[in-house]
């Protein structure tokens, strides 16, 4: 895996494979960051799922100010502090190695809002609707924030957020959400 774009354009992370887990295809990645444009610059962000941290990075790389990283996988966390590492950027108070609803509570005591939140659960897991509705309950997305979503064959609910972008890239689809 590389980044693709930003101050840390091809910058090569490391990735690991373990059941459930796929990183987003450069295309999409790509795609991805070019749909968020200058929403990105000197944001606040959740990589909810971070898996090898790639999303959160290329945030990074593109002019985010903070990235969150949380994974319950020790291996994906473990990959996240080297790719950080590699990517001389100094802040292990970042990553968090929790279940997902933990850590959505957890930010919501600590007052932490984000300016774009990545969903990008497990493909199946079925995650992805409980992800939006705490979102929505705790009020951790600031008011013109963003939910970034990845996901395959899904039904997505989302009753209190409109979809303002939608690209299909094969079977995966990425959609942009606000309040």
């Amino acid at each position: 895996m590389r980044i693709i774009s930003g101050k840390l354009k091809g910058l090569i992370i490391e990735g690991f494979t373990i059941d459930g887990t796929r990183p987003t295809m450069d295309r999409v990645k790509e795609s991805l960051f070019a749909m968020l444009g200058q929403a990105i610059e000197e944001s606040i962000c959740l990589d909810l799922f971070a898996g090898s941290g790639n999303l959160g990075i290329e945030a990074l790389s593109n002019g985010a100010s903070e990235v969150y990283f949380v994974d319950y996988n020790k291996i994906a966390t473990q990959t996240i502090h080297k790719n950080l590492d590699k990517a001389k950027i100094n802040h292990p108070e970042w990553i968090f190695q929790m279940d997902y609803l933990e850590a959505l509570h957890y930010f919501q005591k600590k007052g932490k809002k984000f300016d774009i939140i990545f969903l990008d659960p497990p493909y199946q897991s079925g995650y992805l609707n409980s992800c939006i509705k705490k979102i929505e309950e705790l009020n951790i997305l600031n008011e013109n924030g963003i939910l970034v979503l990845e996901y395959e064959n899904y039904e997505v609910n989302y009753q209190n957020f409109q979809s303002y972008k939608k690209r299909n890239y094969g079977s995966k689809t990425v959609e942009f959400l606000r309040k």
